[in-house]
């Protein structure tokens, strides 16, 4: 496995139309891969090839990737990069990622960031088929990544701040219900609406529309399931994965005598 990084050049003409459409840069990514054909799709169980846009700032928009082979990241460095950047003159950054996921333990502690799909099923009457919808609030959308069942198949907890760090005192409530407000180490941030037409690859015409509603979690993280982790690392987590959700990353954090 492979842990990718490419700075996008957001004042080319090409950047911004990656940068557009979902549809145009996921086919951009996969073209970094000549092993992989159009139609290809991995098994259940095998690595992916995930992928993110993080946008820290104006000008400042990386592209992560995750994946089993090295990419060749040529025609992006062409279109939206600086070819002349780094001094191998690649224009992006790979490093192995194996070795990382070897080395997870239960009860590692790290941060995370991860861009996911929140959505849950939801039906008006008894008798109507149940509706994927998205969650729109941060409130529904950090509960999404705070569900325990969805923590426990993806081999990780999220923190708990000490009591002392909290804002919110404990009975919190939102709307009548228990909120978890200012309990957990975790910050929902960025939320985007993504429209986009999918096209189709036995017609010329426009595909149909996509509308998908996006959020960026940052928090801090305990392992409780090594082999889960790898997964989840490696597979992605939640909905619309090929579309720039699911990936999260991992970072150190500060040692307790550092903090």
């Amino acid at each position: 496995m492979y842990l990718t990084r490419f700075r996008v050049n957001t004042a080319r003409t090409g950047a911004r139309r990656l940068l557009s459409s979902h549809q145009v840069l996921h086919a951009a990514v996969m073209s970094s891969f000549p092993s992989l054909l159009p139609t290809s799709q991995p098994a259940t169980d095998a690595p992916r090839v995930l992928w993110r846009l993080d946008h820290n700032a104006p000008g400042e928009v990386l592209l992560y990737l995750v994946s089993p082979d090295t990419p060749d990241l040529t025609h992006l460095v062409e279109q939206a990069g600086w070819p002349t950047t780094l001094a191998d003159g690649t224009g992006w950054q790979t490093h192995p990622y194996t070795p990382l996921l070897e080395r997870l333990a239960k009860g590692d502690r790290w941060g995370f960031r991860l861009t996911a799909n929140p959505v849950h099923h939801i039906r008006r009457t008894d008798d109507e088929p149940r509706k994927r919808t998205a969650h729109l609030t941060p409130h529904h959308q950090m509960s999404w990544l705070l569900d325990a069942d969805r923590q426990d198949r993806s081999g990780f907890r999220v923190l708990e701040k000490p009591e002392h760090n909290r804002l919110l005192p404990e009975g919190t409530t939102h709307q009548g219900r228990p909120h978890h407000g200012d309990r957990y180490e975790l910050t929902v941030r960025d939320p985007r609406t993504i429209n986009f037409d999918k096209s189709r690859t036995t017609s010329a015409r426009r595909g149909h529309p996509v509308t998908l509603v996006t959020a960026t979690y940052d928090g801090r993280l305990e392992v409780t399931n090594p082999d889960l982790m790898r997964r989840t690392l490696t597979q992605g987590l939640g909905k619309a994965k090929a579309y720039g959700c699911g990936l999260m990353t991992l970072a150190p954090l500060p040692t307790e005598a550092a903090r």
